[in-house]
């Protein structure tokens, strides 16, 4: 396909996405070539870009020959990471009768994924873009950069044919993005009130049962005592961005949450402080069952462990403990309930929760998807891994989950910020 622009015409080639060939790659050149301006950018991916600059009765010889040697050397580092070396997936353990495999491995900082009804994967990722997976019988059959250049978009949610987008400071919406993938509209801004601190400021986001739009923001810190009416909360607004409301307060870092099928209580994991030892404190699941409570920092941590500093002895009594510790540092992110048609009967209504791993701790631990079995209640649950491998024994690391996402087929996807992939788990009875 060839289009026209201000800076000349663009040639487009499509590619096998399902592969390595999705090379997600920016190639700079800092000097002026063949009629390219310093600072120009040519976006290698799975669409291939090749931008000519636009003819002049001045150009040179030599500067065409610059820029046909510039295009041989995109098109050699194309062909040969399109032969990259597959991920090790077989290196993954899944209970009998589970089978894991990659879906795509060309999302470079894969987060949070949504789900259109019609077939559509979008996935943020930290590194600006946001991309678009057309899924036909549980492959790819097109692939799409939908946004870039944002601010750590890794938050996305779908809702009535808009995808809204987190991006730090602001909530975005693409407006009838299903069927604009090629062209996407311009963003509009549902909010720009959002803190601006990077730490901890890029969010996880999802609708509620109440058609309202959840919305965290951590904590500006490692443990600090910041305004507890912007930090350290979860809160939630209607589509428009009016009538924002925290809805819990005292959590430190919630990268993952959902709501119990059965009840429609709203559940988050919550990443503890660092800097207090290798076992303490535990990252927590968490349950809300009604807004306005309070889950402990940064007085308290892990349901039971004073901070230091800003406790005391009995200071954990006045918050909501954890439903289930589920370790110091694994770094509990992504988390949904499971209810498809695929697994098991005993999966249902159970939690996937995507560890990404810890980063200061002297043994490593995490890098794994885990399944919680809660009880009908909700007040009580218990867990045990369920996909393995990403951290080999010899403390090496390949892969770091960051979210999970029931298909309506029942299969189970992961997103690896690490690896820059997305993996598609089922079930075929043994």
């Amino acid at each position: 396909m060839m289009s026209f622009g201000k800076t000349g015409f663009e040639t487009t080639e499509t590619r096998d996405y399902s592969r390595k060939s999705e090379v997600q790659q920016t190639l700079t050149r800092k000097k002026s070539v063949g009629g390219l301006s310093a600072g120009h950018t040519i976006v290698v991916s799975g669409t291939f870009h090749t931008v000519m600059p636009p003819l002049r009765a001045a150009s040179t010889r030599r500067a065409q020959h610059r820029f046909a040697a510039l295009l041989a050397g995109l098109a050699c580092l194309a062909s040969a990471l399109a032969f990259a070396a597959p991920l090790p997936v077989d290196q993954l353990v899944v209970p009998p009768g589970f089978h894991i495999e990659v879906l795509t491995d060309a999302v470079p900082t894969a987060r949070e994924m949504a789900w259109s009804p019609r077939g559509i994967l979008y996935v943020g990722t930290r590194e600006g873009r946001v991309h678009a997976f057309v899924m036909h019988e549980g492959r790819i059959s097109a692939r799409y950069v939908i946004a870039s250049g944002l601010d750590m978009p890794v938050g996305v949610a779908y809702r009535d044919g808009a995808l809204y987008i987190s991006a730090v400071s602001r909530i975005l919406r693409l407006d009838h993005i299903d069927d604009r993938l090629a062209a996407p509209p311009a963003p509009t801004v549902v909010t720009d009130a959002l803190p601006s601190e990077h730490h901890h400021g890029w969010k996880f986001i999802a609708f509620g049962p109440d058609g309202k739009l959840y919305v965290p923001t951590g904590a500006p810190c490692n443990v600090c005592l910041a305004d507890r009416s912007r930090y350290a909360i979860i809160a939630r607004m209607k589509t428009d961005g009016s009538g924002s409301e925290v809805v819990a307060r005292g959590v430190r870092n919630t990268v993952g949450f959902a709501w119990h099928p059965d009840s429609g209580e709203l559940w988050f994991t919550d990443n503890g402080r660092d800097m207090m030892g290798d076992d303490v404190p535990d990252d927590k699941l968490n349950r809300a069952p009604r807004a306005g409570l309070d889950f402990g920092f940064p007085y308290c941590h892990g349901g039971d462990t004073p901070d230091p500093e800003f406790g005391s002895a009995d200071v954990c009594r006045r918050y909501v403990p954890p439903v289930l510790k589920l370790g110091a540092h694994v770094a509990a992110l992504g988390m949904r309930f499971y209810t498809g048609p695929m697994f098991p009967a005993s999966y249902r209504n159970n939690v996937f929760i995507a560890e990404h791993g810890s980063w200061n701790r002297s043994t490593k631990v995490g890098y794994r998807v885990m399944r919680v079995v809660v009880s009908a209640d909700g007040s009580q649950a218990r867990q045990t891994p369920f996909v393995t491998g990403w951290l080999r024994s010899d403390g090496t690391v390949w892969g770091r989950p960051a979210d999970v996402l029931p298909l309506p087929d029942g299969s189970l996807l992961v997103s690896d910020d690490y690896a820059g992939a997305i993996y598609r788990v089922t079930y075929a009875a043994p």
